[in-house]
């Protein structure tokens, strides 16, 4: 399986927001650090919120926060929300349209592997996959510099 651009973000904004906990940061400061759309990063944000991952703060202070701690937050759950659903092959989604469907023996394994690409994820916390705090702190700083 792939990620799209969306849930890879989504992932991004979380990593930020735990290794810069109890901070808030502001979309904008990702969306610098990262080099990406501030318009298309306040998409992910109001997802990540959305599913109950992220807090947003208004104000002069305002930002972004982990709506619970970096431990409680699995990654299987953050994929499964970002994707939207989003089928390994289009059988899986509403597009019953293809010839082989009533025969095909493909669609068994992939619905395995796609519940074991899950099931790993499942398996790690956003602590889990910011273990390297200090290192993830000095590289979103060194990058955020001008």
């Amino acid at each position: 399986m792939q990620l799209d651009k969306f849930t890879d973000y989504a992932l991004r904004v979380l990593m930020t927001l735990a290794v810069r906990t109890p901070d808030r940061v502001p979309t904008s400061e990702i969306a610098a650090i990262f080099a990406l759309s501030e318009n298309h990063l306040s998409k992910v944000a109001t997802q990540l919120v959305a599913h109950g991952f992220a807090q947003s703060v208004r104000g002069r202070n305002g930002g972004l926060v982990l709506a619970r701690p970096a431990a409680e937050i699995r990654v299987g759950d953050v994929v499964r929300a970002m994707k939207r659903d989003d089928a390994v092959v289009e059988c899986f989604g509403t597009n019953k349209s293809c010839l082989i469907l009533p025969a095909c023996g493909l669609r068994s394994p992939l619905a395995l592997a796609q519940e074991a690409f899950f099931s790993t994820l499942d398996g790690y916390t956003l602590a889990d996959v910011t273990q390297q705090r200090s290192a993830l702190v000095k590289l979103l700083e060194e990058t955020a510099k001008p």
